[in-house]
């Protein structure tokens, strides 16, 4: 069980056994807080002290930077994004400024546990560096989970033997080169995959699929059957059991269905190629660069970037919910005209801005 309940000079004591309360631990204890209000009792405390992290989020991602190099107001706002799926907390690319930038919109620095490096241009990798060793200055001493081209460990051990910096956390660096979309990381609450991008050099785009742990209770026939709270985790981990009168019971009679899985992809520098609609499979939300307007087509062949007729193309044939433009060119200092040659093609498009947050549909 995730939660203790005892009864104590007439409070009721609720000890929290769970180091994080997040999507998974939270329906569990609403349940108990709404059951044990209905029975009358109204002294009720809760018992965090084994609780680490409280965090309910389900999978969102807020932009630390968007432009692919200075901006009109000389603030270096690169491609960064974080991304938030069950608690954890994903920065994919790192440029120069972004601790800045993560500071600037109060997102918590110390709970990144894993950083996706792209490719390495200087508005991808250079801020890399300087963000881990603030997270060591500022007394990190979890571990973190670095994946990138082969390259970026070469680099990164170098500048910290030069500069005899010795941080005070560890940190894996995972070399990767997929040929085709392949599965990076996994755990209990999501996966990532790594797939080619077509760019001037080695480019990898990235998708975090969130996965759905538990089913959700009907609370109203929960409540009613009387169950008791080791039968409602047995009910959310979807297992029939059978009661002491010897009732079977049936998991998807007291649960709600589970939600659709969501799939974010990110798609950095890249021009169009027939086998990224193979890459992205499944993904619900998609951001794709869109450095040019299609009045630059030309120019962004020669650099190997899209445009954003390009995003919202791909958008058509990924079949994804929503598509999230970014990686825009200094030369635009409005970004509407971006917006309008994509959505014309894409309804549910979005230019995103420096510090948006939006929810991966």
């Amino acid at each position: 069980m995730n939660f203790k309940i005892e009864a104590k000079n007439n409070v009721l004591l609720i000890h929290a056994l769970v180091e994080r309360l997040d999507t998974h631990s939270a329906p569990e204890l609403k349940s108990i807080l709404t059951f044990e209000h209905k029975k009358g009792q109204n002294k009720i405390l809760i018992n965090l002290e084994k609780t680490k992290f409280c965090d309910s989020s389900g999978l969102s991602a807020i932009l630390v930077g968007n432009r692919m190099c200075k901006d009109t107001n000389g603030i270096f706002a690169l491609s960064n994004i974080l991304v938030i799926c069950n608690n954890r907390h994903i920065l994919i690319d790192c440029g120069e400024g972004t601790q800045l930038q993560l500071r600037k919109f109060n997102l918590p620095i110390q709970r990144i546990n894993t950083i996706l490096i792209s490719h390495l241009h200087g508005d991808h990798f250079y801020g890399l560096p300087g963000l881990l060793g603030t997270m060591s200055l500022l007394g990190r001493t979890t571990g973190i989970e670095i994946f990138g081209p082969a390259d970026l460990g070469d680099i990164l051990a170098v500048i910290f033997k030069g500069s005899q910096t010795k941080l005070d956390f560890p940190f894996t660096f995972h070399p990767i080169a997929p040929t085709a979309r392949t599965l990076i990381f996994e755990d209990a609450a999501l996966c990532i995959y790594a797939f080619p991008l077509k760019h001037r050099i080695p480019c990898y785009g990235y998708a975090v699929q969130e996965k759905h742990q538990r089913f959700r209770l009907d609370i109203d026939k929960v409540e009613e059957a009387g169950f008791s709270h080791d039968h409602r985790k047995l009910l959310s981990e979807g297992v029939d059991f059978q009661r002491m009168d010897g009732t079977w019971i049936k998991y998807q009679d007291y649960t709600l269905a589970k939600p659709e899985v969501k799939m974010y992809a990110y798609c950095s520098d890249t021009m169009p190629f027939k086998k990224l609609t193979e890459y992205l499979d499944g993904t619900t939300t998609l951001y794709h660069e869109s450095t040019f307007m299609e009045d630059r087509k030309q120019r962004a062949n020669e650099t190997f970037h899209s445009t954003a007729s390009d995003a919202a193309n791909q958008a058509v044939k990924s079949k994804v919910k929503q598509l999230l433009l970014g990686h825009f060119s200094s030369r635009y200092s409005q970004i509407d005209g971006l917006l309008a040659e994509a959505s014309n093609l894409f309804k549910n498009t979005r230019a995103v801005r420096d510090g948006d947050q939006f929810e991966i549909l």
